[in-house]
């Protein structure tokens, strides 16, 4: 499919992968705040989970149905990865409550999203 910038792929027009760069970005801006020390930890690690999300869903979308769900379901622990990441990033205090509520949030809308595009693919 053509867009106006050019090649453009089916799973990119599903918004819970819109609304997975989005927080791929959040990620990348938090995460240049962190320690030099956690470069290669959890800066690195946090960055991974954020990416994989996106990367299974890519991955896993034009599959079969049983195969997409497969990757959906490790987009989700992905999600759940994050939310450690974040966690640890806050009781360290690398980040403040606000920002870890912020990535929460997205964490949640993205988990949902997930199971509606799971549910859907049972049918």
């Amino acid at each position: 499919m053509e867009s106006k910038e050019g090649v453009k792929f089916t799973f990119e027009d599903l918004k819970v992968y819109q609304k997975t760069l989005v927080f791929i970005d959040n990620v990348y801006i938090q995460t240049k705040q962190f320690p030099k020390s956690e470069q290669y930890q959890l800066t690195g690690q946090f960055q991974r989970a954020a990416v994989s999300i996106a990367l299974n869903i890519a991955e896993g979308q034009g599959d079969s149905n049983p195969q997409f769900k497969r990757f959906l379901q490790i987009a989700k622990d992905s999600v759940n990865e994050c939310v450690v990441c974040s966690t640890v990033a806050f009781r360290q205090g690398y980040i403040n409550k606000e920002i870890d509520t912020m990535i929460r949030n997205q964490l949640m809308e993205i988990s949902k999203m997930l199971n509606g595009l799971m549910n859907y693919l049972k049918k």
